[in-house]
């Protein structure tokens, strides 16, 4: 059964950094686009960033995009988020997710693969 786990959410204050790992235990990782979402209490789950399977493209959301930077290593199986200057409003869990697709969807709909998720706090 496939598996994504991340880790490397934690507490840290506005302004901080923090960099998010994702595990992938699947054998289709390399030729998949990988995502990260992020949920708010009571907020829907919503789009962040998103890399194509060869890494070569990246989308991210507006609210992220310069602050957060997508990366993958297709011989570790592993897709990373380092977000910098964080802010209150970056608080969520955060969800990596695989894609069949093979570019940088940006849309809950086109990952069928998800994570458990990992808490990122930041207070101001």
């Amino acid at each position: 059964q496939v598996q994504l786990v991340e880790s490397g959410g934690g507490f840290v204050q506005a302004g901080g950094s923090l960099r998010l790992s994702c595990a992938d235990s699947g054998s289709a990782f390399s030729t998949s686009a990988m995502g990260w979402f992020r949920q708010a209490p009571g907020k829907e789950r919503e789009f962040v960033a998103a890399i194509k399977w060869t890494g070569s493209s990246t989308a991210y959301a507006d609210s992220v995009e310069g602050r957060f930077t997508i990366s993958r290593d297709n011989a570790k199986n592993m897709v990373y988020l380092q977000m910098n200057s964080l802010k209150p409003e970056d608080t969520a869990v955060y969800y990596c997710a695989r894609s069949p697709s093979i570019f940088a969807p940006t849309t809950r709909d086109d990952y069928n693969k998800w994570g458990q998720g990992t808490q990122v706090t930041v207070s101001s």
